[in-house]
């Protein structure tokens, strides 16, 4: 029997040739979609890794106080604030992280959130400053939803899985097929003219900046509301990420029965206990809370979540700059019993790499350092999205699109069998795919103009 034949080297050659055409026209696609959204993602991420400083530069007054000998407590904070702001309903409290730091109170007012702050010595309401207008929070709104809430969300969300088929294109298409292409790689090759000059100042940046960008989208994807809730739900019900209350589930109720509070007669044992300050059970002050957290060794910096029903819970929660300090806890309302108690510890191993990727995302793991690079990482990503977009302009034709040719369908199904793959694991992402494809196969193909335009 004869020995099969190996195709012809010619053969071989043009079909690694339409591979690559067909890869790099998905690149094409991708980079054209997306590069707005990126830079601004780039941009307004940079930003938001300073938070620290830019939030102690700009609101230096309403933060420092002079530290001394005795301070009013958190109820007495609480009733200056009340007393100033009669129509408001006090939400949260959130004590002095330092000496020289002031305490905030949250005040819900007119269907509005706003911030108070208050020197915790002299008792004295610094300012108010209203949450959705303080710099910072809108420059991650805008790095999280665009400013357009649900909708800008998923957008995000759907441009972030787009970056990822950018990512992993771009690396097929830059990845050297022989040891003397490597310059073009890890350095740009500034004597071969021009136009690779052009290539290697697209390529070279983003092959090093790489690891960093796919860092970002797979840290940043559980932010997300729609991949994120369903990728939580997804960990937590599997018992591999955050226990339940952290960022999905209910908290535990305020259910309290009277015997639990009270030597009571058996037939009384089972009545929910009164929430009227008229009563004798009352809910907690805050000073209570604040004491509760002191004593199970919670660190300085954590926010306090005033219950507003009678079956909530006193909710503190504390995300500082280390994941390993994090703490999300409940406690009883109207006892003190803490109900929850969630610590880093507590996280299951998929629940502690996404808590530190988190942490590394917004630049507060490793203090400066986790600034410095994140910063580097979302300047390359302006650089080489601006590079592309001139790269692409310098080989544009007049009149069409400049995409790469169209290979052959034989070829184009198995790069979008691969796409496709994404596309189930992201839906957003999927069903822009099969919107850019039916296009790219059934219309395109059949309007003379748009096929001329696309280069199909």
């Amino acid at each position: 029997m004869e020995a099969q034949q190996k195709p012809p080297a010619h053969k071989k050659k043009l079909r690694s040739h339409s591979l690559y055409q067909s890869v790099w026209r998905w690149h094409f696609y991708a980079g054209l979609i997306i590069m707005p959204f990126l830079i601004i993602l780039a941009v307004t991420g940079g930003i938001y890794l300073f938070k620290p400083q830019i939030e102690a530069a700009l609101y230096e007054d309403y933060y420092e106080v002079t530290p001394q000998t005795t301070a009013a407590t958190p109820s007495e904070q609480i009733d200056t604030v009340e007393t100033i702001y009669p129509d408001a309903a006090v939400t949260s409290y959130r004590p002095s992280d330092s000496p020289d730091r002031s305490a905030e109170i949250g005040i819900q007012q007119d269907g509005t959130a706003f911030t108070v702050f208050i020197d915790p010595y002299t008792n004295v309401v610094l300012g108010k400053l209203e949450d959705s207008y303080r710099l910072v929070n809108v420059i991650e709104k805008i790095h999280g939803e665009l400013l357009m809430g649900t909708v800008g969300d998923r957008i995000v969300e759907w441009a972030a899985c787009w970056a990822l088929i950018l990512l992993i294109t771009g690396i097929y298409l830059g990845w050297p097929k022989s040891k003397k292409r490597i310059r073009g790689v890890l350095v740009p090759r500034l004597n071969k003219g021009k136009k690779l000059l052009a290539r290697d100042l697209h390529v070279v940046p983003a092959f090093w900046i790489s690891l960093g960008l796919l860092f970002l989208i797979l840290t940043g994807l559980p932010w997300s509301g729609l991949w994120g809730n369903n990728f939580q739900a997804l960990t937590t019900n599997a018992g591999i990420g955050y226990p339940p209350s952290i960022w999905i589930g209910d908290a535990p109720a305020s259910d309290v029965k009277t015997k639990e509070i009270a030597d009571v007669p058996w037939s009384a044992e089972n009545l929910p206990v009164p929430v009227s300050t008229n009563q004798q059970y009352a809910q907690l002050s805050v000073d209570d809370v604040v004491q509760i957290a002191d004593e199970e060794g919670v660190k300085p910096g954590y926010n306090i979540m005033i219950p507003q029903t009678q079956d909530g819970v006193f909710t503190l929660s504390a995300f500082p700059p280390n994941a390993r300090d994090e703490v999300t806890m409940h406690i009883d309302q109207y006892t003190g019993a803490v109900l929850a108690d969630y610590r880093y510890d507590n996280y299951h191993l998929l629940g502690k790499i996404i808590a530190y990727g988190i942490t590394i995302h917004k630049g507060t793991e490793f203090g400066i350092w986790n600034q410095i690079i994140g910063v580097l990482v979302c300047l390359g990503i302006v650089g080489i999205a601006v590079s592309g977009f001139i790269l692409w302009l310098s080989r544009k034709p007049e009149g069409k699109l400049g995409s790469p040719k169209a290979p052959s369908n034989k070829v184009m199904k198995g790069v979008i069998a691969i796409i496709i793959i994404l596309g189930i694991v992201f839906p957003l992402v999927g069903i822009s795919i099969i919107v850019v494809w039916l296009f790219d196969r059934f219309v395109i193909p059949r309007v003379p103009a748009l096929k001329r335009f696309f280069n199909a």
